[in-house]
């Protein structure tokens, strides 16, 4: 009884690990069946369609791709989605009608889903970013053409609690020695008169700044005045933001903080070489303000016989916004 024991417990040794190799065997075999079920399992095409799908697959194929050529921002967006959507609405016609197909058809409704929600935010995003006449017509002849996008725009706008404000013919925006530097303002319509003392010194046209050589000329902590008359010549519109909330703006995005330096000194520039044209001495030689500052001056070789003396009102005058507030002002 002892040795008929100890020979069936071999035997089951023997079985049980003859199974074991078995399975094993069968996994690895599995597991090989199925990468090449992947890679070389599947069928091979010994004959291809002699005809082709139907117009409608063609046609979902051509708006894809045209919706592929969409670019960028919220009109390039729109562009690409409303062309997706179409293709996707074209496939799903194809599978229902002529494929058959429930989940080529489930897929493509899936994807036209998507597509028509992504169409309705951008919708009313672009719905969203709408201006009055005097912002629109601002960004599409100043921002835009710098590539600025309208949420930008928009953030300079609403951030800073921009307005469009009238100014009546012969009404002041600035009077010389009263009025603070408080705002930026950038004329939408009109012209403006710029005088010191009662002399004429240049205009202001459209889509210039009426402020910028005050704007350049103090610090965010300092405060002036204005050192000339700014007068109406006919009725003006302008778009006027507050300086410190111009000046917290720059402070969370300096993209825009280098964008204003940009447009402000470019103004400045503007309306030194404005100024070049109208400056003359009274023998009707032109004087060039680019040369050093000064504001009298006498012709080479002239200084003692007597001659004409150039009188200059320099542009810098606007600049010398007073750095210290005037208390004699009350």
């Amino acid at each position: 009884m002892g040795k008929q024991h100890e020979w069936l417990l071999e035997r089951k040794k023997h079985c049980s690990s003859d199974v074991e190799a078995n399975m094993r065997a069968e996994g690895m075999d599995g597991n090989v069946s199925f990468w090449e079920s992947l890679v070389t399992g599947h069928p091979v095409c010994t004959s291809w369609k002699q005809e082709t799908e139907g117009s409608i697959y063609h046609l979902a194929s051509i708006l894809f791709v045209l919706g592929c050529m969409g670019g960028s921002g919220f009109s390039g967006l729109l562009y690409v989605y409303v062309f997706f959507a179409l293709s996707f609405l074209c496939t799903c016609i194809w599978a229902w009608l002529d494929v058959c197909a429930a989940d080529v058809f489930s897929w493509n409704f899936i994807l036209l889903v998507i597509c028509i929600v992504q169409i309705i935010h951008l919708a009313y995003q672009l719905r969203s970013v709408t201006f009055d006449k005097e912002f629109q017509d601002v960004y599409t002849s100043v921002f835009q053409p710098l590539g600025i996008s309208l949420t930008i725009f928009r953030k300079i706008i609403s951030y800073c609690n921009a307005e469009v404000v009238t100014l009546e013919r012969e009404h002041c925006y600035a009077i010389q020695g009263k009025t603070p530097i408080d705002k930026l303002s950038l004329l939408v319509s009109g012209r403006i008169r710029v005088t010191v003392d009662g002399e004429f010194l240049h205009y202001i046209f459209p889509l210039q700044f009426l402020d910028s050589p005050e704007w350049d000329s103090l610090r965010p902590s300092e405060e002036g005045v204005f050192q000339v008359t700014l007068t109406a010549e006919t009725k003006c519109k302008y778009i006027t933001w507050r300086r410190k909330k111009l000046y917290l703006l720059f402070a969370k995005h300096r993209f825009i903080s280098r964008l204003f330096s940009m447009l402000i000194r470019g103004d400045i520039a503007d309306k030194l070489y404005a100024l070049n044209e109208k400056v003359f001495v009274d023998s009707g030689f032109r004087f060039d303000i680019r040369l050093p500052n000064f504001y009298h001056m006498a012709l080479p070789g002239q200084a003692h016989s007597g001659a004409p003396i150039v009188r200059v009102q320099h542009f810098s005058t606007r600049r010398k916004a007073a750095k210290r507030p005037n208390h004699s002002l009350t």
